[in-house]
């Protein structure tokens, strides 16, 4: 790798090109790098002029946890925590009529029914969210071909301006969206018709269609593996968390015997996954947010099952 220096002292290091080997770690410009070539943004550091000569992108947090996609822990959350109230519930109520078999039964079937509904109304979710994102996409773009710039500069700036960003800025940030999305050549010269002036290059990756869906819209398209596999995630959790209190009532015959196992399991599995989630989704700070997120599952699986068991033993008596 070639470098060079210039009058200030300062070593400027070429970026390896495209031929070379990949699995080389890019080299860090100074920041105040200076001469006749000017370092990239993204190559740009001050780790240089640091004592530990460490990036700041590098130091690590006091709370340095990997948090897990918000989407598949969406899922799983979904899948686990219905998976653990519904079952629970119904087996709790049908614990009042005396049987573990029937509750055994019921149980399964609903563990069967839940599951293909949990994954199938996963997925049509994940379309419908999918199929309103593309209509939001078409719908950005045709509007973008039909404004005008100060309307582009305002819907820009519609977005910028709260988060501190001056006017001069929103302007060179549309034009440079503009610029990324149209065809500025097909735009200057006219001699094409007005339809084929404002074809987009690239506008599914960038220019003003998806600056404006995903921070002025909040949305992000959604590949086809992410709605099988929201399916897939919803429908096995909700399996496996609804099987766990059906566990007892296959070995004890008295329903009512098997219920007390039933509680005493699933509540200790409603604890660890409320600890569990607050970890994974950054909810919980320190000991006392990992107890408020176990007790909260708790409760509400907990109240989920005596609601469903009085209803059922009221059922019974009248």
């Amino acid at each position: 790798m070639a470098s060079e220096s210039n009058p200030n002292g300062t070593v400027a290091v070429f970026l390896p090109s495209g031929e070379g080997n990949m699995d080389t770690k890019p080299p860090a410009w100074p920041l105040n790098a200076s001469g006749t070539l000017t370092p990239p943004l993204p190559a740009s550091c001050d780790m240089h002029d640091r004592l530990d000569g460490v990036c700041s992108k590098d130091l690590k947090d006091d709370d340095d946890r990997t948090l897990i996609d918000p989407d598949i822990i969406r899922d799983i959350i979904i899948g686990l925590s219905d998976g653990l109230t519904a079952p629970f519930a119904l087996a709790a109520g049908l614990s009042s009529l005396g049987s573990s078999r029937l509750v055994v039964v019921g149980g399964i079937a609903e563990l069967m029914a839940g599951a293909i509904s949990m994954g199938i109304g996963g997925f049509l979710a994940s379309s419908a969210e999918r199929d309103h994102c593309r209509y939001m996409r078409r719908h950005i773009s045709a509007r973008m071909q039909r404004s005008c710039v100060r309307q582009m500069e305002r819907e820009v700036c519609a977005v910028l301006v709260p988060v501190g960003v001056d006017d001069q800025t929103c302007r060179a940030v549309t034009r440079c969206l503009r610029d990324a999305e149209f065809d500025p050549e097909d735009s200057a010269d006219g001699s094409s018709s007005d339809e084929e002036a404002q074809l987009l290059r690239w506008k599914d990756q960038v220019g003003l269609t998806p600056f404006l869906l995903k921070f002025g819209e909040g949305m992000e398209d959604i590949s086809i593996r992410r709605v099988y596999s929201s399916a897939l995630i919803i429908g096995l959790g909700f399996l496996v968390g609804g099987i766990i209190p059906l566990i007892p009532y296959f070995f004890i015959p008295q329903a009512h015997v098997a219920l007390l196992y039933s509680c005493i399991i699933t509540g200790i599995v409603l604890l660890i996954f409320g600890a569990v989630k607050a970890r994974v989704t950054g909810a919980g700070q320190g000991v006392g947010g990992y107890i408020w997120g176990a007790v909260s599952t708790l409760l509400v699986g907990g109240a989920a099952a005596a609601a469903a068991y009085a209803l059922v033993a009221w059922l019974d008596d009248a």
